[in-house]
């Protein structure tokens, strides 16, 4: 690369036509040699015809070095290879169930970049792969019921009154409504950052379960509801599901409580939380202030 520099530098004959620009872009670089090579080629003409075939020679060679760079896949343009924005395959599971399946629902996944749908099967089961940038909101329909849920990684990730809760604290304790984080969440880097964070959002999950024990005095066998695979109709997520509509924090229609809203709204408003880092796109960290309540 530096000798064809060279050549071009001691041409008197072309120096006179080349565009001083040209000239330095061509040095400078891989990337800068790709953008500027049409323009160099537009000045030159059939007299310059044997510079051709090494300048090609020499943008071959920093094409397959940028490929190589950028892992295999070819990027051109003025943003490089663009790593931190490529989408990722990502797979995730998981049951929507208010105490009893929710069949045939539509399972949405609005992440920080590209989306995704599934349909429930006959047990409330879904499963789905699409290419997205993490973290996702997961929004489950079916009839009148409509519940969220989020996930953080690949994997199990359910849709539950409890996930519901467990968004409406997250909410609050990041300063806004739940229907906001939603909407906000492709845009907002520190809504981003803390849906991300595995030890927030697993936080967040623990609040819920102390909050609602305490509140309605039941005692869930399974507090890592988000995560936790289950089948509907037996022990653990969904039988806390029933002990929890018993007591009245679910309503007829499979959704929270508005005063298990209400509770919850309150719980993460005094326990606002801090983004410190960036998210790592396999669970980032965050620092939570406050009190549990």
């Amino acid at each position: 690369m530096r000798n064809i520099c060279d050549m071009i530098e001691r041409d008197q004959r072309f120096r006179h036509r080349r565009p001083k620009m040209i000239t330095r872009s061509l040095c400078v670089g891989p990337v800068a040699l790709s953008l500027s090579f049409q323009q160099w080629l537009a000045a030159m003409n059939t007299h310059h015809a044997r510079f051709v075939r090494p300048v090609l020679a020499a943008l071959c060679l920093a094409s397959l070095t940028t490929l190589v760079a950028c892992g295999g896949s070819a990027c051109f343009g003025f943003d490089g290879c663009g790593g931190a924005n490529r989408l990722q395959s990502v797979a995730i599971a998981g049951t929507a169930a208010t105490g009893k399946a929710l069949a045939s629902a539509m399972v949405s996944f609005s992440c920080a970049r590209g989306s995704g749908s599934a349909l429930s099967d006959s047990a409330g089961h879904y499963s789905t792969t699409f290419n997205a940038t993490l973290p996702c909101i997961l929004t489950v329909t079916s009839g009148s019921t409509t519940l969220h849920s989020l996930a953080f990684s690949g994997g199990t990730f359910n849709a539950t009154p409890e996930t519901e809760l467990m968004v409406v604290y997250l909410a609050s304790q990041l300063g806004t409504t739940e229907t906001s984080l939603i909407a906000d969440l492709p845009s907002n880097s520190r809504f981003q950052q803390v849906l991300e964070s595995q030890s927030d959002v697993l936080s967040a999950q623990s609040a819920v379960a102390t909050n609602l024990q305490q509140r309605y005095v039941v005692t869930l066998t399974e507090p890592a509801f988000l995560t936790m695979p289950f089948i509907v109709g037996q022990a653990g997520v969904d039988s806390d599901l029933g002990a929890l509509a018993t007591a009245g924090a679910i309503d007829t229609n499979g959704m929270p409580d508005p005063a298990a809203v209400a509770l919850l709204s309150a719980a993460g408003l005094a326990r606002p939380v801090t983004t410190t880092s960036t998210p790592s796109g396999t669970g980032g960290t965050g620092s939570v202030t406050g009190s549990m309540m």
